[in-house]
């Protein structure tokens, strides 16, 4: 292997270890990030180990995992009766609560839904059941998303090494 290619398969990992950040953080693509650290470090080797075939089907799996972070947000306040506004909220405190750590990005999406459904409804019940929907959502499209992006790892690892 030359320089150059070492630079990229040390770029490839770098990248694949951000994107495991970003399975977890909401500002990071993390899905993404390790796709695209996977596909260099294919190409360090000229994709003599990893093929065309398994590139597409990493590329599948980093798609899912985005659709699925979206629409589990969603789903979850819907399924609890939220409004637009507390999905919209949800999303913003998801954002904001990157700022504040490990309990900011737990509790960000419940008090941004919560928050987004008490303007609409302004009863606490309805922005309470709004905020638990809307976080429910949030954990469990983010369980899903990691796990694609072990998956995509394993993945390229079976297919390398084995």
């Amino acid at each position: 292997m030359d320089s150059i290619s070492i630079l990229i398969l040390i770029f490839g990992i770098l990248l694949v270890f951000a994107g495991l950040i970003g399975l977890i953080l909401p500002i990071l693509p993390g899905p993404a990030l390790i796709f695209t650290g996977l596909v260099l470090a294919a190409w360090a080797e000229d994709f003599v180990h990893v093929g065309s075939m398994t590139i597409a089907i990493l590329a599948a799996l980093a798609i899912l995992a985005h659709a699925v972070d979206f629409i589990a947000g969603a789903f979850g306040a819907k399924k609890f009766g939220a409004s637009r506004w507390a999905s919209i909220g949800a999303l913003v405190g998801a954002v904001v609560g990157v700022f504040f750590g490990f309990i900011g990005i737990l509790t960000g999406p419940f008090i941004g839904a919560f928050l987004g459904e008490f303007m609409v409804k302004n009863r606490i019940q309805p922005a309470a059941r709004a905020g638990i929907g809307s976080w429910l959502g949030v954990v469990l499209g983010t369980a899903t998303k990691v796990a694609l992006g072990f998956v995509m790892i394993g993945i390229f690892i079976v297919v390398r090494y084995f």
